[in-house]
């Protein structure tokens, strides 16, 4: 089999915490904490997990947007977390992104002809001004927006036809992968899936590798190959998408998938008692255990490691490691 396209060691990013008058470092802040995973070409692995889990944090240090703490994160075999302002423009062209808000990650003031032409230009991608207009054109019929809108601003549009602009500009620089950074998210309910839609044609027409940041699971199992999710800062699970949604292995996937509706289908949602922990200040052992229904001894002790359950299911959960859970007891 051939190599991974993305792969992801161990990565952490922690912030600082400063305060009082000088602003001295008080703290970190574990935003991504030792998270682990691979992405092959052409494939769509789903990060998913509550708000300020470090999904879209993973993300942006992937895309270079800020420095990592430690950690590595390689590229068709290339590590990119360490390379210099020269080495980044080349990785830049291959890896590319489409934020959540295609208002505010559009420039207002540019006409949608010089926003798809913009990267073109940075790589070098066409051959003459004959060439460029010709690109541009394409991108709008790709992503099934009319040509005579190239000349109107990103204010003139729907927030649907938007992200359609932003989803031509991560194309234009013909990348490897995109990270769609809770793409749809804004979205109303029938647009997100024509982008969802639209997505899984690009992906099969371009060969795209596509990671997938997002917390509505409803999206996410309609268009992922695999499913890795994370819970304050670590990855908890990660298996393809069935595995995830027919016999999710930790407590926590139990959680979440109990709480996403099915129009005509009696729900029990698993509901977790108290509020996530600071990523100040992580608990120790096992990061789930002050929610778990059931948390033991060694969960507080012991902070349980990725280990597979078969058929390319991972799992971070003690009670995996059992030969039965030690039922409700904690």
């Amino acid at each position: 089999m051939s190599a991974p396209l993305l792969q992801v060691n161990d990565l952490k990013k922690h912030f600082p915490v400063r305060s009082g008058l000088f602003g001295r470092r008080s703290g970190s802040v574990y935003a991504v904490d030792g998270v682990s995973f691979e992405v092959d070409r052409g494939e769509t692995l789903s990060l998913v997990g509550e708000s300020g889990c470090g999904k879209s944090t993973v993300g942006r240090a992937i895309l270079r947007l800020f420095d990592i703490t430690s950690g590595q994160v390689v590229l068709d075999g290339q590590r990119i977390d360490d390379l210099s302002p020269g080495g980044l423009r080349a990785m830049r062209r291959r890896v590319q992104v489409v934020f959540q808000d295609p208002f505010s990650s559009l420039n207002p003031r540019m006409r949608v002809r010089d926003i798809l032409a913009e990267p073109i230009r940075n790589f070098s991608l066409a051959k003459s001004s004959a060439d460029l207009e010709m690109r541009v054109a394409a991108l709008m019929d790709t992503v099934r927006l009319p040509r005579d809108a190239l000349n109107r601003r990103p204010h003139e549009f729907s927030g649907g036809q938007r992200q359609r602009i932003g989803i031509a500009r991560a194309l234009a620089a013909e990348p490897d992968l995109i990270v769609c950074d809770e793409a749809v998210s804004a979205l109303d309910v029938s647009v997100k899936a024509q982008i969802v839609n639209l997505l899984q044609d690009l992906q099969q027409q371009f060969g795209l590798a596509l990671l997938f940041i997002s917390h509505d699971l409803a999206i996410v199992e309609h268009m992922t190959h695999r499913v890795a999710v994370m819970y304050l800062g670590r990855i908890v699970e990660m298996a393809p998408r069935q595995k995830i949604f027919t016999a999710p292995g930790h407590p926590y996937t139990k959680a979440l998938l109990s709480a996403v509706p099915e129009p005509g289908a009696a729900r029990n949602p698993i509901i977790l008692k108290g509020d996530v922990p600071s990523p100040i200040n992580p608990p120790k052992g096992c990061r789930f255990n002050t929610r778990c229904p059931f948390v033991f001894d060694r969960c507080k002790a012991e902070e349980p490691q990725l280990r597979s359950a078969g058929d390319g299911q991972w799992v971070a959960c003690h009670l995996e490691a059992l030969p039965e859970a030690p039922g409700s007891a904690g």
